[in-house]
């Protein structure tokens, strides 16, 4: 399994305060991923403050958490960025705040010049699939994720 650099890490923390993956924000959720050859893979512990009905992760949490793999997933698997078009969301089981970490997995399913269809999961810690969606992302040309936001090519995410 293969790191996944955080390419944003070193931007101003003023303008770089994403909630999903940011280190600046002070209320964010700090995600970091790794690279299984298949797709993205990130682990989290959820916190008090994230809950929804007492000691049950809030499902807007769960929802966030797999929109951020999944935009990854963009990153190093379309090799662009892209935007969140389309976010279809199943709650299966409870996610319990007490019992440890959640798993995320993200993969690509279908690519084309516009359109990435991503699947997200969210496992507890015991290995039960609790949440699940199915992704669509608008992607964009290279030219234009360089330039409008801040892509930095394939290898960045990587090391050599």
């Amino acid at each position: 399994m293969r790191k996944i650099i955080n390419v944003h890490q070193h931007d101003d923390p003023a303008q770089y305060q994403c909630i999903g993956c940011s280190p600046h924000n002070p209320i964010g959720i700090k995600l970091e991923f790794w690279d299984d050859g298949e797709g993205l893979y990130a682990e989290w512990d959820p916190r008090a403050e994230f809950a929804g009905w007492v000691n049950v992760l809030h499902g807007g949490i769960q929802a966030t958490l797999l929109d951020e793999i999944a935009a990854w997933v963009v990153y190093t698997k379309c090799e662009t960025a892209g935007v969140t078009a389309e976010m279809q969301v199943k709650y299966k089981d409870t996610v319990y705040l007490d019992q440890g970490k959640v798993i995320l997995r993200g993969k690509l399913l279908e690519q084309n010049k516009r359109l990435a269809t991503i699947q997200a999961q969210l496992f507890n810690s015991a290995g039960k699939l609790c949440t699940e969606a199915t992704l669509k992302y608008f992607i964009f040309p290279e030219k234009i994720a360089r330039e409008k936001f801040h892509y930095p090519g394939i290898g960045a995410f990587y090391e050599p």
